[in-house]
């Protein structure tokens, strides 16, 4: 039988964008969208990595960074609530906070609109791991996300 870890999200996105500190925008590409028009659900999480990557650019410590420091940040739950389909050539923007941090996961919420509108709103899980995906303590570069979410 296959053992039950807890859940570990508790993020609820908010739908008011200025609750987040940082932005990130992305079009729809026909790729992404499948036979009925709309971006298909295995898409998002893309979105919400491509956002992350973004972030930590932003925040002057790069993915590639963190890789060379010998920590990944893996995806250990992802939470996606959708509200009304993307589509092809729309402009998403794509915002992101940082939730509840632990010793050993951190949570981020997005908010995915096109205009004013919500379309979407998730949350991802993170811990950190080393290059054999064995979990390590946080490194102070990823705690002080936190100190740098208002960025």
């Amino acid at each position: 039988m296959a053992s039950v870890h807890p859940v570990r999200l508790s993020l609820d996105p908010p739908l008011d964008p200025s609750a987040y500190a940082f932005h990130h925008q992305i079009r729809v590409r026909f790729a992404e969208t499948d036979a009925m028009g709309v971006v298909h659900h295995a898409n998002y999480p893309l979105y919400l990595e491509e956002t992350r990557v973004a972030w930590m650019r932003h925040l002057g410590h790069s993915y590639a960074d963190g890789r060379d420091d010998g920590v990944d940040l893996a995806v250990i739950e992802l939470f996606v609530q959708y509200r009304k389909p993307l589509e092809f050539d729309e402009l998403v923007t794509v915002r992101l906070m940082l939730g509840k941090q632990t010793r050993m996961t951190f949570q981020v919420g997005y908010l995915l609109s096109v205009g004013d509108e919500a379309r979407a709103t998730a949350v991802t899980v993170h811990t950190c791991v080393d290059s054999t995906g064995r979990p390590v303590r946080q490194p102070e570069w990823v705690r002080s996300f936190a100190a740098d979410a208002t960025s």
